[in-house]
């Protein structure tokens, strides 16, 4: 039995994201025909499948993606499902072609096309746009294995909220802004441990006046064109921040003492099935949330561009794979690059690449400058 045809569209994008819709809509406004791939069953599920209370971290008048503002009064912060209902209705408004329910498998090059497979079936094109985060696969460390049965365990990944866990204590793994915040909820009704190391937090409350006043000047400025892999300080910055965790937005050590969350070293092992705390001492907990990150988990890419899981790229133009891009990564230009108020800019950039290189024909798409 012959193998069916696979469909063929000059530009694929793979995922239906912020990322991608924002490619996507880039595209359209330069006349190019596309596709948009997205596993999730429904436009917005990468934000609906959060935890239940989760409100975004920047106002919602830097929470639109280009060409349509967010609809909430501009100093508000949107819910998760606020921000997921706003990407389904960005698609429908600009009649983005998004195929949702299409988890893609693989990305080769076949013939001197790219060939993407998902699910049993297979696409050619000319243009592959990865518009997915740095944040895909939910991290949790190999000493889980060995703790009691009779703790239950979950990643950040799959809490939803408190109506989850099992009576008695609980132990979030992991200080950054996900641990800090589910267990400041989950404080109210368990006694919380929260161990890992302190990752700082923004000085100002971001709800405040003041937070009105300087968060512009942050992601604006400071993120959007300081802090960018065109500048110097941006350069040395990078490395560090894409090693370490982000500083809390907008929980403060304080509320956590207030709401009496126990901070406790980091894990260090098991003992007697029960968590090792550093310091010799075990956390008699029923419940533990890994709250432990995420790996890129672009395996799934056989190209070059990617080595060790980790892409290979200069500002979203993949290394030595014309035709290839990136957007949505973590610092990919600037700290902006994976926040939903920057990724327009790279977005973009990546649909005026598109357009260069049909431009050129087939034959002729080595990497070229961008303008800004």
């Amino acid at each position: 039995m012959n193998a069916p045809q696979p469909e063929r569209f000059e530009t694929i994008v793979i995922g239906g994201g912020q990322a991608g819709l924002s490619v996507g809509y880039h595209l359209t406004q330069l006349g190019l025909p596309f596709v948009i791939l997205d596993a999730g069953s429904r436009i917005g599920d990468a934000w609906r499948d959060r935890w239940d209370s989760l409100r975004v971290f920047t106002p919602a008048r830097y929470d639109g993606l280009d060409g349509m503002p967010f609809p909430a009064p501009r100093h508000s912060f949107p819910s998760k499902d606020d921000m997921a209902d706003y990407l389904e209705s960005y698609a429908r408004r600009f009649e983005l072609p998004v195929r949702s329910g299409i988890r893609v498998d693989t990305l080769s090059r076949q013939d001197g096309h790219f060939s993407v497979e998902a699910d049993g079936q297979r696409f050619e094109a000319d243009q592959v746009v990865v518009a997915m985060s740095t944040w895909q696969q939910p991290w949790v460390p190999t000493l889980a294995d060995e703790l009691s049965p009779a703790i239950l365990q979950m990643h950040s990944a799959e809490y939803r909220g408190p109506a989850q866990l099992r009576e008695g204590g609980v132990l979030v793994v992991g200080a950054g802004n996900s641990g800090a915040e589910i267990a400041l909820e989950l404080a109210r009704e368990h006694h919380t441990l929260l161990a890992g190391p302190d990752t700082g937090h923004v000085p100002f409350r971001i709800e405040g006046r003041l937070g009105r006043l300087l968060v512009p000047i942050v992601l604006r400025i400071i993120f959007h064109r300081i802090l960018t892999t065109s500048t110097p300080m941006g350069r040395r910055a990078r490395p560090k921040m894409m090693a370490k965790g982000e500083p809390l937005v907008r929980t403060k050590p304080k509320d956590l003492l207030a709401a009496g969350v126990e901070r406790v070293p980091r894990v260090i092992g098991v003992r007697d099935g029960l968590p090792l705390l550093e310091g010799d001492r075990t956390a008699d907990v029923s419940t533990v949330i890994w709250c432990t990150g995420f790996t890129p988990a672009f395996d799934w890419i056989h190209l070059p561009a990617v080595v060790d899981g980790e892409p290979l790229h200069e500002q979203g133009v993949a290394t030595g794979e014309p035709g290839l891009y990136f957007v949505g990564l973590k610092f990919l230009r600037s700290v902006s690059s994976a926040q939903i108020h920057g990724v327009g800019r790279d977005a973009a950039r990546i649909a005026r690449s598109i357009a260069a290189a049909a431009n050129t024909g087939p034959h002729d798409r080595s990497e070229r400058a961008i303008a800004p």
